[in-house]
This record gives C-alpha cells, sequence and structure tokens, in this order.
C-alpha cells in the first residue's frame, strides 16, 4: 500500500511531466503493437520456400540475385509451401480481426477510461506473438491465419483508447507533439521489427522473433500498468503545477463520466468526419502496402538477404518516424505563432504525406536493379509520410475531444479495410514476383492515396464540431467555430503564463 510519505517521495522525484511520461509509454506501446503486428511480415520471407516462378512466364526486367554466401548463419530456409495469394491472406487476416473491435473498444475507453483498454489490447497481441510459432507448426496457414484474426481482435482497442487518453492529457497547443510522440510509434515499431527482426531470424531461426517481441509485450504491459493513469484527476502523483495547468487549458482534469453517448448519427452524417474517414483510408493503403510487402518486395525483387532485407526495409521508417516526431512540433509551433490556422495546417501536411509516398514509391519500381537508389526513393516517400501523423492522426481529437475515442475507432476501423485488401491484392497481383508486377502496384497505391487526399482537402476540417457537447451545445457551426477560437486563444495565453508546468 503506498502511504502519503511515499506519495510524497514519488511527487519529487517524478518532476518529469506525467502527460510526457504518458506520452512516451503510448509511443512504446504503439511501437509494440506493431513491432508484433508486423514481425510476420519479415519472418515470412524465411518461413515460406519459394518455388520457381510460373515456365512461360519471362521476365525481363529481372535483378540478378546476389551470390550465396558461405557464412554459416547466412542460408534461411523456408519449410512450408504458402504460394503468394495464401500468404497475403495469412497476413491481411490480422485486420478482419482488427475492423470488428475499433466502435467497442472507443465506447469502452469513453466509458470506462484509456488506460486498461490500451493496455489489455496490447497484453493479448503480447500473449499470442509468443503462440505463433507453435500455431504455424501445427496447425499450418489455416490456423495461422485464425490466430492473426485473434490478434486483430486483440489490437483493434489501442487506436482509439490512446486517442481518448490524449483527449483527456493533451493541452490544445501541445496536441500535435503528444499525438506525433505517441503515433509515432507505428514506425519505431516498424524499424525495431523490420531491422532487429532481420538480424534474430539470419542468427537464430524466424520463431526466435516471435519469443523475443512477444516477452518485450508483457513487460511493457506490466510498466503501463504501474505507471500511467486515465485522467490527470486519477493520477497519484502528477504535480499540482501540471494538474493546474493542465485543468486550465484542457478545461478539466477528470473524465466527463456523465457525457451523453455518442451521437451516432451525427457522426455518420457529417462531412469531416467522412473526410477523414476516406483520407485515413488511402493514407492506411498506403502504410499497410509497405507495412506488409516492402520486405517481401526487397526479398523477391531487389535480392537482399535477410539480414540486410530487414536492416534496408527500416531505413524509409526510420526516416518517417523522424519526421513526424519533428513535424509535430513545426505543427504546434505554426499555430502558436498563427502562421496558419487549424484547418489549412493539417490539409497542407495531409497532401505532403499522401502525394509524397505515392511518388516515391513509383519511383522506386523505375529505378530498376539500383539497390541504393531504390531505397533513397522509398526512404523520401516514407518519409513524407510522417506529415500525416500532426494531420490525420490527430484530426480526431480536432473534430470533437469529447467522442474523439469513438471517432478514431471509427475512422481508423474503417480505413483497415486497406489492411484487408493490399495484402491479398498485392498477392493476386505478383505471382511471378517480379519488377514490372510490382510497378502495377505502386501506381495503384499512388492513386488511392491522391484522390483520398483530394476527399479531405475539400470537405476536411479542424475545427471543433457542434455536436462536441450534445448537452450544452444547440448552437451552430458558426458558433462553434468560434468557441474553438476563443478556446484556443485562451490555451495560447495560458501555454505562455504556465511554461514550467
Amino acid at each position: 500500500m503506498v502511504t502519503s510519505s511515499s506519495m510524497g517521495c514519488l511527487r519529487r522525484v517524478c518532476c518529469i511531466p506525467q502527460r510526457y511520461v504518458l506520452g512516451v509509454m503510448g509511443l512504446l506501446g504503439m511501437a509494440n503493437a506493431y513491432i508484433m503486428r508486423a514481425c510476420l511480415s519479415i519472418a515470412i520471407t524465411a518461413m515460406v520456400s519459394h518455388p520457381p516462378t510460373t515456365s512461360s512466364y519471362v521476365n525481363e526486367e529481372e535483378c540478378p540475385a546476389a551470390q550465396p554466401s558461405n557464412t554459416t548463419h547466412n542460408a534461411v530456409k523456408g519449410n512450408f509451401n504458402w504460394d503468394e495469394p495464401t500468404q497475403g491472406m495469412i497476413l491481411s487476416a490480422f485486420y478482419y480481426g482488427y475492423i470488428i473491435t475499433h466502435v467497442p473498444g472507443g465506447v469502452l475507453a469513453q466509458k470506462f477510461g484509456g488506460k486498461h483498454t490500451f493496455g489489455l489490447g496490447i497484453f493479448s497481441t503480447a500473449i499470442i506473438t509468443l503462440l505463433t510459432p507453435l500455431v504455424a507448426e501445427h496447425l499450418g496457414s489455416t490456423g495461422l491465419i485464425f490466430l492473426r484474426f485473434l490478434m486483430g481482435l486483440g489490437e483493434g482497442t489501442t487506436f482509439p483508447a490512446l486517442s481518448t487518453l490524449l483527449a483527456q492529457w493533451a493541452p490544445p497547443l501541445e496536441k500535435s507533439r503528444l499525438s506525433s510522440m505517441c503515433f509515432a510509434g507505428v514506425q519505431l515499431g516498424m524499424i525495431i521489427a523490420t531491422s532487429l527482426g532481420g538480424i534474430i531470424i539470419q542468427y537464430d531461426g524466424w520463431a526466435s522473433v516471435f519469443y523475443v517481441f512477444g516477452t518485450v509485450g508483457l513487460v511493457w504491459f506490466v510498466i503501463w500498468c504501474l505507471i500511467c493513469f486515465n485522467d490527470p484527476g486519477s493520477h497519484p502523483f502528477i504535480t499540482d503545477e501540471e494538474k493546474n495547468y493542465l485543468a486550465e487549458t484542457i478545461g478539466g482534469i477528470e473524465r466527463d463520466k456523465d457525457l451523453p453517448g455518442t451521437p451516432w448519427k451525427i457522426l455518420f452524417t457529417s462531412w469531416p468526419v467522412w473526410a477523414l474517414i476516406i483520407g485515413e483510408t488511402g493514407h492506411d493503403w498506403g502504410l499497410y502496402t509497405m507495412i506488409t510487402d516492402l520486405p517481401k518486395y526487397m526479398n523477391d525483387v531487389m535480392h537482399f538477404d535477410i539480414a540486410e532485407n530487414g536492416l534496408v526495409s527500416a531505413i524509409p521508417y526510420l526516416t518517417m518516424w523522424i519526421c513526424s516526431l519533428l513535424i509535430g512540433g513545426v505543427a504546434d509551433w505554426l499555430l502558436t505563432r498563427n502562421v496558419l490556422t487549424i484547418t489549412p495546417l493539417r490539409k497542407l501536411l495531409a497532401s505532403i504525406g499522401a502525394i509524397g509516398p505515392g511518388l516515391g514509391a513509383v519511383l522506386a519500381s523505375y529505378a530498376g536493379c539500383d539497390k541504393l537508389l531504390v531505397t533513397i526513393m522509398f526512404t523520401i516517400g516514407m518519409g513524407l509520410m510522417g506529415f500525416c501523423y500532426a494531420s490525420l492522426r490527430v484530426n480526431s481529437l480536432d473534430l470533437s475531444p469529447n467522442y474523439a475515442g469513438s471517432i478514431m475507432a471509427v475512422v481508423n476501423g474503417l480505413s483497415s479495410v486497406s489492411g484487408m485488401i493490399t495484402p491479398y491484392l498485392i498477392g493476386v497481383l505478383t505471382p511471378n514476383r517480379s519488377l514490372r508486377e510490382w510497378r502495377v502496384v505502386f501506381w495503384i497505391m499512388f492513386a488511392v492515396l491522391f484522390f483520398s487526399n483530394c476527399v479531405f482537402v475539400w470537405f476536411g476540417s479542424g475545427e471543433v464540431q457542434p455536436w462536441n457537447d450534445t448537452r450544452k451545445r444547440k448552437t451552430s457551426p458558426q458558433n462553434g467555430k468560434e468557441r474553438h477560437d476563443a478556446d484556443h486563444e485562451r490555451s495560447g495565453d495560458d501555454f505562455d503564463e504556465i511554461k514550467t508546468s
């Protein structure tokens, strides 16, 4: 039991603002989620034995394979005879479960808080990750497809739960920074999954990847339960200074336990919400194409070995991670200095984050077999995708802080359809694993990113919507905008006065 004297010691020791502790733990949580989700993408290149391509197919643009090394650890032999469509089904099965639990996860997070909704999602993913080698060996592709479906069910709660937590902890003028910090865990997870995963497979076999990363996920869960809380009001060792700052800038330090149910009818008839759904769907199409299949492209087309593949596939995500962290701070600075208002800023960043990755992938396919140039093109493109994390990813908090969890649930749930489609479609489009076939994949990716971004630019918004508080706000959208602007000004003044919180 924690005594008052020990609590005082904790307050003195924990001088770091607790909203940043939550931000770092959120980042690590998202990183763990994506490590465990994506490690199969790198492992499957070692799990599968690649049969010869169709004998009647002549690949005029085939890249020369590297000469095999004589080192004892270089030969990684696959023992599963899964064709490309089967691999696509295995990789996409996660998203069939993922889409189901988004809305229930958002509702649970709003009602009971995001701490346990988020934490249990990571915990269940860790347990299933540990079971993956056993299921693959004994139940084959069918068992693995079902297990990945269950993993998606568990992890579907994470995005809406984290959005609910950020709505309670992120002041308006730190929203982009804290949100970008947390959601940058996506790229950090991909960096670790691909780079470290490739090395582990090279030296200790593909099964070790799941054991190592699953164990790390369990360790994170224990720490999360001990040091993170639903809101500032329930936090036992937050400083009074930070608590007062959050109360003044956010408008309260506790969850609104009497908040009416989500206004689903209004939400589903809101143009800004649908613009966000379509924009996020396009973004996820590009992201999931890279997450699930970039390692396969580097292996099948560019002929990197498993360790090189992991390291090279990690470089674009490293650039994307750095870019997303930097752009979050830049976005808050532009808002604080009134260089741009919130809606034009979100649309500008979303546009860069959509067009850049599409062009990068297409240009990489025209770079042929030049491994360095291909890596550079993917790196630049994926780096620019980091701009979306201070635009699309934070937009649910802009539209409705009270119902951010539900909006994120709907947006991220529906957009995960991209994850259901892309791995299987790529498997169908690339039966011979040729450069020409992959070029079609990247042109489709560019088209989806471009047209979905056009919808977001035309219909999207960064303003708090009038239905954010259905009890008090029977106002027009214009009144809602005025209130948001007033809150924005007030929080700016508070930010200048209370910098040390």
